[in-house]
């Protein structure tokens, strides 16, 4: 999707909507031209588009404004947060029709109650600012992801984000007390509730959170928050295949229950690809073993983790389940272990184009997917490098495919669009889902409709024509919805 050639009267008409825009919401909260171009490209640049404006409220008020003033001249509203999504959702797909509107401004922590241990925040704080602004009031946001320096909590409520934590904590729906939502009638729905328990009808924010802002724009919420993890204990450990990640996962369930936080599984080349994007990074281990774990186990209070980790990994060396291993000694060790975890993602980017999957199956079977995904695929592909990683208490991997480098951009796509059919087309065998975190957006829209029940795509039809009838809200993301004539 490259940005599209306009006729002269194209632009006129475009001009003439800045221009209303302008005049209904003022000149500070309307960007137009260039200045819109950083809106309009997705998180790792493979796909720029357009929009007719980028709208940037700093309130409440001002994002029912600017949702009434859009809806006036005809035009589609696509919600950003910090653009990092990786499946199209915050991407505009129709340039002279649709006007993005960033929640960047709205960053206030509106309040935060050290005894409620919650908190309401708006939408466009950054994930890590907030995590850092809770941790010096003495509590702790378990969300955690690679791009929470720049995501933002309205972008990780709308899409329901995963993260490394989810085995502890559960992924952002779990975490979310009440929501506050512009409607595309430009309506406010007040659902801040910071009450644990609340059983009144049906949970109305549960239809917002995943929505991926096709029902209405997040822009308040009121989260849980928890006791800091005042010990934590990090390992990586070499294994000798990815099926005994899981019987030592189960263990390690076992032995360690919910003071396990995360639980993660790498390839060899991992630490290839991690050193290509940071070459600094000082290898944690000699050795060259078949798989990789990266588990944490973290507490506070009168537990002694580190002494419950060394006894795990003591009983499961003897028992030959882990063949070597290192143990993190401090917090800046830790941060270099998950260096390499965070790191192979940006050298898999620097790899250029590629196909990023994120499914999910049963965690019993997560091992012999992975087999014959890749086997699948490199059967078919033998030129294409296969990275297999993710999170092994929640069965999510993302099995990712690399084409050989000095392709045309043709040859690249079409490359990646056989590998996710052969990796969808073994998925189905193992009832498992295309997306396990990252959301469906435009990129996976299609896999998703073809794959859709009959009965919950009425569902699914009915609460998006029941909130939103004019089908003005984010409506090339998820489904095709069409406007009525």
């Amino acid at each position: 999707m490259d940005r599209e050639d306009v006729s002269g009267s194209e632009r006129g008409v475009a001009d003439a909507r800045v221009e209303a825009l302008r005049v209904r919401l003022g000149n500070d909260l309307v960007l137009s031209g260039p200045a819109t171009e950083h809106y309009c490209r997705d998180w790792h640049g493979d796909i720029t588009t357009g929009a007719v404006a980028v709208v940037r409220p700093r309130s409440t008020a001002e994002v029912s404004a600017a949702v009434k003033a859009i809806g006036a001249l005809g035009l589609s509203i696509v919600p950003q947060g910090g653009n990092t999504g990786l499946v199209l959702g915050a991407t505009p797909d129709d340039p002279a029709g649709q006007v993005v509107i960033s929640l960047e401004r709205m960053t206030a922590i509106r309040r935060l109650d050290v005894d409620d241990f919650s908190a309401v925040v708006e939408a466009g704080i950054v994930l890590s600012e907030f995590k850092d602004r809770v941790e010096a009031a003495g509590l702790y946001f378990p969300l955690a992801l690679g791009a929470q320096g720049s995501c933002r909590i309205g972008g990780n409520v709308s899409t329901n984000a995963g993260g490394i934590n989810v085995l502890r904590y559960g992924m952002t729906r779990e975490l979310v007390l009440g929501l506050e939502v512009v409607l595309p009638d430009g309506s406010v729905f007040d659902g801040l509730s910071t009450l644990r328990k609340d059983n009144r009808g049906i949970d109305l924010k549960q239809l917002f959170i995943g929505a991926e802002g096709t029902l209405g724009i997040v822009t308040a919420v009121s989260v849980k928050l928890m006791p800091p993890a005042e010990q934590v204990a990090t390992a990586l450990l070499g294994l000798n295949a990815l099926s005994d990640a899981i019987a030592l996962y189960r263990r390690a369930r076992r032995d360690c229950c919910d003071l396990m936080s995360a639980f993660e599984f790498m390839p060899p080349v991992a630490f290839t690809l991690a050193r290509e994007a940071m070459p600094d990074l000082a290898m944690p281990m000699p050795g060259d073993y078949p798989a990789y774990v990266l588990m944490e186990i973290s507490g506070s209070g009168l537990v002694d983790i580190d002494d419950l980790m060394q006894r795990f990994l003591q009983g499961v060396m003897e028992d030959g389940l882990v063949l070597d291993g290192v143990v993190a000694v401090s917090r800046a060790q830790a941060r270099n272990l998950w260096a390499f975890r965070e790191g192979m993602n940006e050298g898999q980017a620097k790899r250029g184009p590629h196909l990023r999957t994120d499914v999910s199956v049963p965690l019993s079977k997560l091992a012999d997917f992975v087999q014959q995904a890749e086997a699948a695929v490199m059967s078919a592909l033998p030129d294409c490098l296969c990275v297999s990683y993710g999170h092994v208490g929640d069965g999510n991997v993302h099995l990712n495919v690399l084409p050989p480098a000095g392709l045309t951009r043709e040859k690249t796509d079409q490359l990646i669009y056989q590998a996710k059919g052969l990796i969808n087309g073994v998925l189905l065998g193992f009832c498992g889902s295309i997306s396990a975190e990252h959301g469906i957006g435009r990129l996976k829209k299609s896999d998703f409709i073809s794959g859709l029940p009959q009965t919950q795509a009425h569902l699914l039809n009915a609460i998006k024509r029941a909130i939103d009838p004019r089908i003005i809200m984010n409506p090339g993301c998820q489904l095709n919805f069409a406007k009525d004539s």
